[in-house]
């Protein structure tokens, strides 16, 4: 008499080492939607912190040329600098911004799921992808400000030479 071996499609048969994993799968599928939109959240403060860095030092050389009357060329270069700067920071801001909104879309994507399963693959799949494309592009676009920040002062240490102290 030969062993019938124990299949996990009949009818009635309990895995427990399944549920285990369904609920394992189910808390990453959660739980990854929520890092990523937490590091976006994150990098959208840095990028707001230095945004408003940049518009003191305008704020402050828009004062000294008021202050002085006169508009010096160097000024009006940081100036443009500075403008540069905070138009990469505004596309950093925008792409982080669609980013958590489509990591938003794609956790809502999951709920709508349970309901429906017929193309929510495909769109979790694009959610998802456009939450990574934005962020990874809001880090391109914040790492040229920081760039552009970093030969700026630079410029400015050049500029002032060895010799002055301030």
């Amino acid at each position: 008499m030969g062993v019938i071996p124990l299949q996990t499609e009949m009818p009635g048969y309990f895995d427990p080492a399944a549920p285990l994993d369904l609920v394992a799968h189910i808390i990453q599928v959660a739980l990854t939607p929520i890092f990523l939109l937490s590091g976006i959240a994150t990098l959208l403060n840095v990028f707001s912190t230095r945004l408003a860095r940049v518009a003191d030092r305008a704020e402050q050389i828009t004062k000294t040329i008021e202050e002085t009357g006169t508009e010096d060329r160097n000024l009006i270069k940081q100036l443009q600098h500075l403008r540069r700067r905070s138009i990469a920071l505004d596309i950093a801001v925008l792409l982080g911004a669609v980013a958590a909104a489509a990591t938003c879309a794609s956790v809502f994507t999951l709920f709508v799921g349970a309901l429906r399963n017929s193309t929510v693959a495909s769109v979790l799949f694009t959610t998802f992808g456009l939450a990574i494309g934005c962020t990874i592009s809001a880090i391109a676009a914040f790492t040229a400000e920081m760039l552009m920040s970093g030969s700026g002062v630079r410029a400015e240490m050049a500029r002032r030479g060895p010799s002055d102290p301030a």
